[in-house]
């Protein structure tokens, strides 16, 4: 009689299989990934930053450069003479007080936009997430739906509104306008960063004394920083970098630094000496806000993501 013999499961012991096995069922598209995802990945990606920053090299290199040579040769040709780099363009730029009007009036339409967007927002979305008042879920509803009204469909209304009550093209009258659009989507976003904090961190002090004002000074606003900062550089970047709400409603004796190149652009065309470092200064400093709250940003941006 003979005894059948058992068939021995592939793999290690108990069954379990061996790394051989694992390997040998691994894709050829996983293993590709897998080795891509190590130096060449990195190597290609640098290349990309590159060619991506590329143009605003190429920007701030022309405006190091005088009108005669950048009329006749590419940007690139500094790297063979770096004694052509001056800085001749941007002197008589910033003693040309047009210009200097214009950033000026950048500035005061900007941060007081952004200010009152992150306050204004602030409360308001303390007041979504953890007050209770009659309707606070349809006044939301309402909130959200305005985040899909472009900005198109309110020039003419307003126009018209701000002309009767004597703002059109005024300073205050664009601060305004960006304030009123900015408002739903920092309401959004700060009720909902604003929800995830513990409810029992905020009874706790409310069982110490703590008012409704003191909770969102003392607690609130600490805890929602990233959120705050993150909002905070969503609005400069916009109101900085507008240009159709600035060139309807805005001032046309001093205009923001958008529109003053774009006039630049039309009047004078060939003005390269002017439009290079007039345009790289107003690159630069929207991505030096950038740059100076990345770390909050970051984090606002991925708050709620993980629970």
């Amino acid at each position: 009689m003979t005894t059948p013999s058992a068939t021995t499961a592939p793999g290690g012991p108990n069954g379990a299989p061996d790394i051989g096995t694992l390997k040998a069922r691994r894709s050829r598209g996983a293993r590709i990934a897998a080795r891509a995802g190590g130096g060449a990945m990195r190597v290609f990606l640098i290349l990309v930053g590159l060619f991506w920053l590329m143009p605003t090299i190429g920007l701030l290199l022309s405006s190091l450069r005088s009108p005669e040579r950048i009329a006749s040769t590419g940007w690139w040709k500094i790297f063979t003479a770096p004694s052509e780099l001056t800085f001749d363009n941007y002197s008589r730029l910033l003693d040309n007080s047009t210009f200097t009007h214009s950033l000026f009036s950048t500035i005061m339409i900007t941060v007081p936009s952004t200010v009152l967007v992150v306050v204004i927002g602030s409360l308001a979305g303390y007041a979504f997430a953890w007050m209770d008042f009659p309707g606070r879920d349809w006044w939301f509803l309402l909130v959200v739906g305005l985040l899909v009204v472009p900005v198109q469909v309110a020039l003419i209304p307003v126009s018209k509104l701000f002309g009767e009550i004597g703002i059109f093209e005024t300073t205050l009258g664009v601060i305004l306008f960006h304030t009123a659009f900015g408002l739903p989507f920092a309401i959004f976003l700060l009720r909902n960063f604003f929800a995830e904090i513990p409810r029992e961190l905020l009874e706790a002090a409310r069982l110490d004394g703590a008012g409704e004002i003191r909770l969102f000074t003392r607690v609130v606003m600490p805890l929602g920083g990233p959120a705050i900062a993150s909002l905070g550089i969503f609005q400069f970047l916009w109101v900085w970098n507008d240009m159709l709400v600035a060139l309807i409603f805005a001032d046309s004796g001093s205009p923001p630094i958008t529109v003053a190149l774009q006039q630049q652009v039309r009047q004078f065309g060939n003005n390269i000496d002017v439009l290079a470092p007039g345009a790289f200064i107003s690159m630069v400093i929207p991505l030096a806000v950038f740059f100076a709250f990345q770390r909050q940003f970051v984090s606002g941006v991925m708050a709620g993501a993980v629970k």
